[in-house]
């Protein structure tokens, strides 16, 4: 007697049920994403529609629809400016400073706080790093100011006493992207420990004390266990960090900015705000912004195919 088989449920089916199973199951945590995702529609996928002023030259007598279509004549324009390589330079120069300076400088600073003993101490150190980060960039840009003054800056102060010379760095261009990157990571080190020490007390502490017993001292403990306990989270924050390659901080850099620093400060985002809320050249800013978006788009997919093949962490 033939025995009749049921055909085989296609593999797309059955993961579409299993998704619907699941958000039916769950529907309390679906709900409450509803107002997080129509905050993002409305603010983050809505506004795409004034993309299309990058393609035309916008008059905002005529509207959006009105205006003549152009196609990407202010793409060229920005490829074609003279000083596009400064500016590509400036920017890819201070993010890469950044992010070689920036980068480790909290995986150290929560390294160090982890292997702490006294709980005072380290209690201490993390109210005094973490509390920059509540400074705005406004205040901490006048504090530079100050600092850094030809005459009564507590730098060159310093520097005077010890027998040196004292300049003014801020009109330096060859010191600025410095004051930037280390300004910054005074600011910011404290606040972005915060995940590494997290993802550090999440090793499983069987791990630390079988080393202990091997006889691992505290930097072969560190070299062996906490790095590799923490490296899918550095992996990811270093991805996240390459998707930002050409979004170099608008406030600050333009705060710190003045016109004998500007070979070295003009980064795009400036250049940006001159050319179109100055200039009310509202197309070619546009385009140059959406230029700008879609070289970090293609620079966080390249970072996240290369640590997913190196390292099989990534985000997707």
């Amino acid at each position: 007697m033939e025995i009749l088989k049921q055909p085989d449920i296609p593999i797309a089916r059955k993961k579409s049920k299993k998704l619907l199973w699941r958000v039916v199951s769950h529907y309390q945590l679906y709900l409450l994403l509803i107002p997080a995702m129509v905050l993002i529609f409305i603010f983050s996928y809505m506004p795409m529609y004034g993309i299309q002023i990058a393609f035309r030259d916008f008059k905002t007598s005529l509207g959006f629809w009105d205006s003549e279509w152009v196609g990407f004549y202010h793409f060229k324009r920005f490829l074609s400016q003279y000083n596009f390589w400064r500016l590509i330079t400036n920017t890819v120069g201070i993010s890469l400073y950044s992010l070689a300076v920036g980068f480790p400088a909290p995986i150290i600073l929560a390294v160090m706080l982890n292997e702490m003993r006294s709980q005072k101490y380290k209690k201490t150190i993390q109210l005094v790093t973490y509390a920059p980060h509540f400074i705005s960039t406004v205040v901490v840009c006048g504090m530079i100011h100050i600092f850094l003054q030809r005459e009564t800056g507590i730098i060159n102060i310093i520097i005077e006493f010890f027998g040196g010379t004292g300049q003014s760095y801020l009109a330096k261009p060859g010191a600025f992207k410095s004051i930037y990157v280390f300004s910054g990571v005074w600011q910011s080190v404290g606040w972005g420990s915060i995940i590494y020490f997290a993802a550090l007390s999440g090793i499983d502490p069987q791990l630390v004390e079988a080393a202990r017993i091997d006889g691992a001292n505290r930097l072969q403990k560190i070299w062996h266990i906490d790095l590799p306990g923490i490296r899918p989270t550095i992996i990811i924050l270093l991805i996240f960090n390459m998707g930002g390659l050409l979004s170099v901080g608008f406030e600050k850099v333009l705060l710190l900015q003045n016109e004998l620093n500007r070979s070295a400060s003009d980064v795009i985002s400036t250049f940006v705000y001159r050319t179109g809320m100055i200039g009310m050249q509202y197309s070619y800013t546009t385009a140059i912004g959406l230029f700008n978006t879609i070289a970090n788009v293609i620079m966080l997919v390249i970072a996240n195919f290369v640590a997913k093949k190196a390292t099989e962490t990534s985000i997707w």
